[in-house]
């Protein structure tokens, strides 16, 4: 439903962020809607002073409303984008009926938007063969294992930057390296976690996160045998981490020994996919594979080797009902087995 003009919002607010963000709070949304809300609005008013030396949020106009938009090109895919967009329209629209703004700014931008963008996109369609000779051509470690983890867990840019060595509980013998699995791993060896918790600016296991995990519910995800062997092929290299949070993967350039971040990660594949002719500045969803496109494999090829949706989304953490719950309580004969018995392999 529409939200009114209320006419009791004060003539002047010094942070029509902070202020949009509590009516919405007000409204009953969650912590972690807001966060992303946040996270969105600040960006674009650092964008704004940084760009334009505008210093309000409320003076900006179409044209700068436009120039963020396209900021965000060659970062994101078209459905982020899409998404980021309507979170600034949302703000505007709403600050406009409380009156605190004249108009919106974003109303004819997201017109436009809607006809550039498509939030369901067709890609690039790429065999597992194909993929096999991509992931053959990364010789280091570390990038190997992000590419190959991508591939075999469908979990986002952010989720595998959040990883921890908590998070997996494997067998690597040979390997002077130790540690305790999280509970949540316990009655489930040769697997991984994907938290639901972290979100950006949050502290989990006792460092603050620069990235969000997106997914319902918490997942554990079976490791096959070509997985644990690429991450302990990493593990055997890995530096000691700069954090007590011991993360999985580890800067080995300029930020030694600190968390990945999802820009370090979108490098290393943009990287590897210009190499291998399937990245080109301008190439847009259709054309490039990113990160992103890692997820959209992993859910076409495994939904079409098990024929089973509900596991696929599960694994994917989409899905939070009772439906999932199945799955979360039958984790050995519905899940492991099902994935271990479906699931392609990318190394030669």
């Amino acid at each position: 439903m529409a939200t009114e003009p209320t006419g009791d919002a004060p003539a002047d607010v010094a942070d029509p962020i902070a202020y949009f963000l509590d009516d919405q709070r007000y409204h009953g949304k969650s912590e972690r809607t807001l966060e992303a809300y946040e996270r969105v609005l600040r960006r674009f008013e650092a964008f704004l002073r940084e760009r334009f030396d505008v210093d309000a949020v409320g003076a900006a106009k179409r044209r700068e409303c436009m120039a963020w938009v396209h900021s965000l090109r060659g970062e994101f895919e078209d459905s982020t984008i899409a998404t980021y967009a309507s979170y600034l329209n949302r703000f505007y629209d709403y600050m406009t009926r409380v009156g605190v703004f004249d108009d919106n700014p974003m109303a004819l931008v997201m017109e436009e938007l809607s006809e550039s963008i498509e939030t369901n996109p067709t890609r690039r369609d790429i065999s597992v063969p194909e993929m096999r000779s991509f992931v053959a051509e990364i010789a280091h470690p570390l990038e190997r294992a992000i590419v190959v983890t991508l591939l075999k867990t469908g979990m986002r840019v952010g989720e595998l930057c959040n990883l921890d060595l908590r998070d997996l509980h494997l067998e690597t013998p040979g390997l002077d390296l130790a540690w305790t699995p999280r509970v949540g791993l316990e009655q489930r060896p040769e697997s991984m976690f994907v938290s639901a918790e972290p979100a950006r600016g949050t502290t989990v296991n006792g460092e603050e996160r620069t990235a969000s995990n997106k997914r319902k519910r918490d997942t554990v995800v079976p490791v096959d045998s070509e997985l644990r062997r690429v991450v302990c092929e990493w593990l055997a290299i890995r530096p000691d981490a700069a954090s007590p949070s011991r993360p999985l993967f580890l800067d080995t350039r300029d930020s030694w020994g600190e968390r990945l971040t999802p820009s370090d990660v979108r490098y290393i594949v943009e990287k590897h996919a210009r190499d291998h002719g399937w990245y080109r500045t301008g190439g847009g969803t259709q054309e490039n594979v990113t990160p992103h496109y890692f997820r959209h494999f992993f859910t076409t090829h495994l939904r079409d080797r098990t024929g089973d949706r509900g596991i696929v989304q599960y694994l994917r953490g989409d899905v939070a009902g009772d439906v999932i719950d199945t799955y979360t309580h039958n984790w050995g004969d519905r899940v492991r087995e099902t994935y271990l018995g479906s699931i392609y392999s990318v190394t030669q």
